[in-house]
C-alpha cells in the first residue's frame, strides 16, 4: 500500500505551525472494543513536533499516565522528510504505532485498508464533544465510519484593501461575502483603475468550487464531480473576470507568496491570509496596513473552509482501550485549549471557540485575526476531498489555465480535469 504525499495545509499560519502529520508502529487484534480497562504500554507518534513542543507533550503524557495508573505512553517523533513513505511502510509491515497523528488525506488509505479504527463504532460516545464539521473531516467517501479524532483546526480570513474599494466607488465597510459580489466588485475595481487593480490574484482551487456550492465528488467516492453546472458556472465567471483584468494577469502561475506580494503592493484588492500577514503588512507596508479590512472567506454556502489535523487509532493495536483513551485525552477540550495558546491553531472541540480567548479583541493584530477566524470555524467544513491528491490539484490547475487563456471552454476544461483526476484515483 502506498500513500501519496500531500500538503497538509495551505493557510499561512497552518504551514508555519506544522505539518503535524504522523507516522507510525503497533500491531494487534483489529477489534472495535474500547470499553475495557485502560492500561498497558502504547506508542504515540508525531511528525516534527519535539523541537518546539517537547514540554507540552511530555506534560500531557504525564497527566494521562497519572489519570490512568498502569499506562505507559511512549512518544516517538519523526523528522518530516519521507513521513508519508514511512506511514506506508509501517502500515504494510504491521508496525504502525498505536496512536498516530494524521491529516485526512493520510488516513484515507489506512481506513480503506482496515488499519484505521472506526471511531463511530469504538468511540461514538465522544462524537458530540467535537464540532460536526471537524468530526466529519476524517470520513472517507464510499467507506462507512470516522477514522480519527479531530485535533486542531485552522482557517484564514479574507483581507481587503479599504482604500482600493473606496476608490472604485465601493463601500469599504461592506466587502464582498459571496462570489456574485466578488465578480461584480472585481469588474468595478478593474474598470475604475483601467486594469491596474484586480480583485484577486489566484485562479479557483478545489475549495472554491466547494464554497461556490458545487458537488466535488460522488457519494460513493469513486469519481469527481466538480464539472457539474455549478462548477462550469464558476469557471466561466472567472474567465469573464480574467478578460476584464479583474483577475490578475499573473494568476495562472501565481503562488501564495506571489499573490501576497501583489496584495502588499496594492495591485490586488483582496487576498486570504493570517495573523502573520498582518504583522508583515505593518512592518513592510504601513500605508496598506492602515487600510486593511478583515472579513470572512467568500462563500455561497455560508460556510468557510477549514484545515484539520487528527489523531488516529491503529485498529490492530493490542491496547485498544488505552489507545482510544489517549487519543481522546490528547484531543479533548482542555488539552486543545492549552495547545491553542502555545501556537496559532484552533480547537476542534464544541464550545471551546466561545472562550474569551477567541471572542475578545485587545487591539492587537493577533487577536483581530484570531477572533475573525474562530467565528468562521464554528460552522466551517473541510471542502478538499480527502481523496484529492497533489497530482490532481496540478491537473485541475492546468486545465483551468487553458480555459482562462481561451484554449478550451470552461466545460471542456473541467471535463478534462475530472477525467484526469478519476484516472489518478483509480491508480491510487
Amino acid at each position: 500500500m502506498r500513500i501519496s504525499r500531500r500538503a497538509v495545509a495551505t493557510a499561512a499560519v497552518f504551514a508555519t505551525v506544522l505539518p503535524l502529520s504522523a507516522c507510525g508502529g503497533g500491531s494487534g487484534t483489529g477489534s472495535s472494543d474500547a470499553s475495557g480497562k485502560v492500561e498497558g504500554k502504547i506508542t504515540f507518534q508525531t511528525w516534527n513536533l519535539q523541537a518546539n513542543f517537547k514540554d507540552y507533550f511530555n506534560g500531557v503524557i504525564a497527566d494521562f499516565e497519572k489519570k490512568y495508573p498502569g499506562t505507559d505512553v511512549k512518544w516517538v517523533d519523526r523528522p518530516g522528510e519521507g513521513y508519508a513513505d514511512k506511514i506506508s511502510a509501517d502500515a504494510a509491515g504491521g508496525t504502525l504505532p498505536d496512536v498516530v497523528n494524521v491529516s485526512p488525506d493520510l488516513v484515507a488509505p489506512l481506513a480503506k485498508a482496515g488499519i484505521a479504527l472506526d471511531l463511530d463504532k469504538a468511540a461514538a460516545k465522544y462524537r458530540d464533544e467535537y464540532l460536526p464539521g471537524a468530526w466529519q473531516s476524517h470520513q472517507i467517501p464510499g467507506t462507512e465510519g470516522t477514522f480519527a479524532f479531530p485535533w486542531y483546526l485552522n482557517t484564514g480570513p479574507m483581507f481587503y484593501n479599504k482604500r482600493l474599494l473606496k476608490d472604485a466607488g465601493l463601500d469599504p465597510q461592506k466587502p464582498p461575502s459571496t462570489y456574485d459580489e466578488v465578480f461584480s466588485d472585481g469588474r468595478k475595481l478593474a474598470g475604475k483603475s483601467k486594469g491596474k487593480v484586480a480583485a484577486l490574484a489566484n485562479v479557483p482551487t478545489i475549495e472554491d468550487f466547494g464554497r461556490y456550492g458545487g458537488q466535488l465528488m460522488n457519494k460513493e467516492g469513486t469519481g469527481f464531480a466538480f464539472n457539474d453546472a455549478k462548477g462550469v458556472e464558476l469557471l466561466t465567471r472567472y474567465k469573464e473576470l480574467y478578460d476584464v483584468k479583474g483577475l490578475d494577469a499573473q494568476a495562472l502561475t501565481a503562488t501564495p507568496e506571489s499573490s501576497g506580494h501583489k496584495f502588499l503592493t496594492e495591485s490586488v484588492a483582496m487576498n486570504p491570509g493570517s495573523a502573520l500577514d498582518l504583522a508583515n503588512f505593518k512592518k513592510q507596508a504601513p500605508s496598506l496596513y492602515k487600510n486593511i479590512g478583515i472579513t470572512d472567506q467568500v462563500s455561497n454556502t455560508g460556510k468557510a473552509n477549514m484545515y484539520v489535523m487528527g489523531i488516529m487509532v491503529n485498529a490492530q493495536t493490542k491496547r485498544q482501550p488505552a489507545a482510544v483513551a489517549f487519543a481522546h485525552y490528547m484531543t479533548d477540550a482542555t488539552r486543545q485549549m492549552e495547545f491553542a495558546k502555545k501556537v496559532a491553531i484552533f480547537p476542534s472541540t464544541a464550545g471551546t471557540l466561545d472562550d474569551p480567548y477567541f471572542t475578545k479583541e485587545d487591539g492587537t493584530d493577533e487577536t483581530r485575526v484570531r477572533v475573525a477566524a474562530a467565528k468562521s470555524l464554528k460552522t466551517a467544513v473541510n471542502y478538499t476531498p480527502v481523496l484529492f491528491s497533489e497530482q490532481m490539484k496540478t491537473e485541475l490547475r492546468n486545465q483551468i489555465a487553458k480555459a482562462l487563456q481561451g484554449k478550451q471552454s470552461p466545460k471542456e476544461a473541467l471535463d478534462n480535469a475530472v477525467k484526469a483526476c478519476d484516472r489518478l484515483l483509480q491508480q491510487s
